[in-house]
């Protein structure tokens, strides 16, 4: 069977606060952007090849898109981009409806915001939306599909829906569901240093030991292309989870709420500008070193409804 590598590019963010599950009004902090400031914004926009892309902003996953909207129209016109729209789809027949479909097929960078991961699912699984937006993304070399925090999480096709931190190392701590299947050979995890969810995405690579884990730390993201090479952008760490080595295992077994017991599981830490390939598991110091590995071996097999 053929691998169909994707032409198009993943850009996962780590996010850097939460952007639209707050507890109660009083708590409430304003939205801030703080990745625009390290480039990542810029990076999304270099990535489309043109200088002032189409720009679609999906807000489903938060629960105050009329505050996180705005910013990213602000912040993209720092960027001099000012053809941005706003998808705010809040229900899956929303997702249906054909001014979005269209939409979705004119714009060269689609952008999923922070908020609620598995809302992003429950909206747009089994639609002709994320179908279209797949077929794209495998098809189209410059088309760009970014999200931050719960936007990122949900490329991954086994995704985390959510987690105990305290409870980190006892079984259970994480809890599992199904993401948009952008990325099925991963499983991302945001705001992976301040929030402390080493312990969340080590169990779910124990449970799914043949997908590599990618831990995103605030103000950081990944560049993925080929669906397989995994770049770092940002200021701050990324953090690569690998259980293909793992021996002793007992996270399929074990009682819920009894400690994890793994054995060799591989980490790797990239800073910015650090590269690894899931397909070969190796680290790479930069895209220098890469080039020459990759570049004769290519072989791409795409057509539209693979």
């Amino acid at each position: 069977m053929k691998t169909i590598i994707p032409l198009g590019k993943l850009i996962a963010v780590g996010g850097n606060e939460d952007k639209g599950t707050y507890p109660n009004p009083r708590t409430r902090r304003k939205y801030y952007l703080n990745f625009f400031e390290l480039g990542i914004l810029k990076r999304i926009v270099l990535e489309s090849g043109k200088i002032d892309p189409r720009i679609e902003v999906i807000t489903t996953a938060s629960m105050i898109p009329e505050e996180v909207g705005p910013i990213y129209i602000g912040s993209f016109a720092m960027l001099n981009c000012l053809n941005v729209g706003i998808m705010d789809i809040r229900t899956p027949e929303d997702a249906r409806q054909p001014e979005f479909l269209e939409r979705l097929m004119a714009a060269d960078v689609v952008m999923f915001s922070g908020g609620n991961q598995s809302r992003l699912r429950e909206m747009f699984g089994e639609t002709d939306f994320l179908d279209r937006m797949t077929q794209r993304y495998y098809a189209e070399p410059n088309f760009v599909i970014a999200g931050t925090s719960a936007g990122a999480v949900a490329m991954s096709h086994s995704m985390i829906r959510g987690g105990s931190v305290p409870d980190a190392l006892l079984k259970g701590a994480v809890k599992m569901g199904v993401g948009l299947s952008l990325l099925p050979a991963a499983i991302i995890d945001s705001h992976f240093v301040k929030r402390g969810r080493f312990g969340r995405l080590i169990e779910a690579v124990a449970l799914h030991p043949k997908l590599i884990g990618i831990g995103l730390g605030e103000d950081t993201g990944v560049l993925i292309t080929q669906g397989n090479l995994v770049e770092t952008i940002g200021s701050n760490l990324v953090i690569i989870l690998d259980g293909h080595n793992i021996q002793h295992n007992n996270a399929a077994a074990a009682k819920k709420g009894t400690v994890l017991s793994i054995e060799n599981v591989t980490m790797h830490i990239l800073a910015k500008g650090n590269v690894y390939d899931m397909r070969e598991r190796k680290f790479y110091p930069s895209k220098d070193v890469l080039a020459p590995v990759i570049t004769p071996s290519v072989a791409i097999d795409v057509s539209p409804g693979k």
